[in-house]
């Protein structure tokens, strides 16, 4: 123990800060330490401001209520009369000087750390969409040309958090954080993430990494990180997007080198075989009953968030689709604008997110669905 009472007594708050540091973030009720090293360096840097600010904070007010007590007037003390000291004044401008450059020079090099993106393994380009991510996978290691790419939606069945008629399914332990294909990259390998929307601002945000920057329609931004871990981190949305903005949630799953490089040549085997099946299913005819079932999959997952599942839409903000001019109106119409969306409006263009036999489902769906009963058929080659 230092000798000193100064020296005690900056020992005595530094470990006080330390335990209640730990405490608060055992209680997750401080920042997340995370498991990147740069996650580190920004914990780090959290609590040594917090030291610096805490310390500041006894010295000065403790020498104020000691002044107030030991030169009160009931003492018989009366009030200094003095003007423009030069060394108080020095004083109190070198000091600060010096403690803001103590608190620069780390946080200047984490801030310069996380923007330093070269030397990448992996290149992926994230595009937030209302309300979902779209992942495309762009370069890795040697390939150049990876063209492996996927939407990520929220899994989770409405009925577990749709409680409107308080009939809701329990929840489980991570029921907005769960997707149905989740981003996946490689351990102990740095990967370049281009950020960018296709409507409004979202933010991808994963706290374990300690990343988090906006995706601006029209711009491209970009993170990075290194990730020392194999297993499951969360995120989410972290910009107020819209009215499904809570669910809107982002899975990474960190694969040992070797999975990671069998994940990936699976997916582009994957990719060829559903281009060779949609390609298939445009000299197929689907039967009423097949188009209905798979159509309402599809429109539970894609479109029920804006036109609800009832199809009523929420006045004033997502128009209905039961007995609606485009889902009883000219089949042409309704094809169009489900493939190309509707530009200035929350209408997104499906087509390069379905395929053929996706689109002509829903779109069969929407027309006989909430009692519309048009009787229209729509096939895959119809959409092509």
């Amino acid at each position: 123990m230092p000798s000193s009472p100064a020296l005690r007594l900056t020992a005595v708050l530094l470990g006080t800060i330390a335990y209640c540091g730990n405490a608060f973030a055992e209680m997750q009720m401080d920042l997340t330490k995370g498991v990147t090293e740069i996650s580190n360096q920004v914990y780090d840097v959290h609590f040594l401001m917090l030291a610096i600010c805490t310390a500041i904070a006894v010295v000065v007010f403790g020498v104020m209520f000691i002044s107030i007590f030991k030169h009160r007037k009931s003492q018989g003390h009366e009030a200094a009369q003095f003007h423009e000291s030069t060394l108080v004044e020095v004083i109190w401008t070198i000091i600060p000087f010096i403690i803001l450059i103590v608190m620069a020079v780390p946080a200047t090099k984490a801030l310069i750390a996380m923007d330093d993106t070269s030397n990448s393994e992996l290149t992926v380009k994230v595009t937030g969409s209302q309300w979902k991510w779209h992942y495309e996978y762009l370069s890795y290691e040697d390939q150049n040309d990876v063209d492996v790419g996927f939407f990520s939606l929220l899994s989770t069945p409405r009925e577990q958090y749709d409680e409107l008629d308080g009939a809701g399914a329990p929840k489980g332990e991570n029921y907005l954080l769960e997707v149905d294909k989740p981003l996946v990259i490689p351990v102990n390998q740095k990967v370049r993430f281009l950020l960018t929307s296709d409507d409004v601002i979202h933010a991808w945000w994963v706290p374990e990494f300690a990343i988090k920057r906006d995706t601006v329609p029209g711009f491209i931004n970009e993170l990075w990180t290194i990730v020392p871990k194999t297993g499951i981190y969360r995120g989410q949305c972290a910009e107020l997007c819209g009215k499904d903005h809570g669910f809107m949630p982002i899975v990474v799953e960190v694969k040992e080198q070797a999975e990671f490089k069998t994940w990936l040549a699976a997916q582009q085997d994957a990719k060829a075989e559903a281009e060779a099946a949609a390609a298939a299913s445009l000299t197929k005819d689907m039967s009423m009953d097949e188009l209905m079932a798979q159509g309402e999959q599809v429109y539970n997952a894609r479109c029920a968030a804006c036109h609800q599942v009832n199809g009523q839409g929420l006045p004033g903000v997502f128009p209905g689709l039961k007995d609606s001019p485009i889902a009883v109106g000219p089949v042409a119409d309704h094809i169009n604008i489900v493939k190309d969306g509707k530009a200035g409006t929350s209408m997104q263009a499906f087509g390069g997110q379905l395929t053929p036999s996706e689109l002509a489902s829903v779109i069969t769906y929407e027309r006989n669905a909430w009692e519309n009963n048009t009787g229209d058929v729509v096939q895959p080659r119809d959409v092509q």
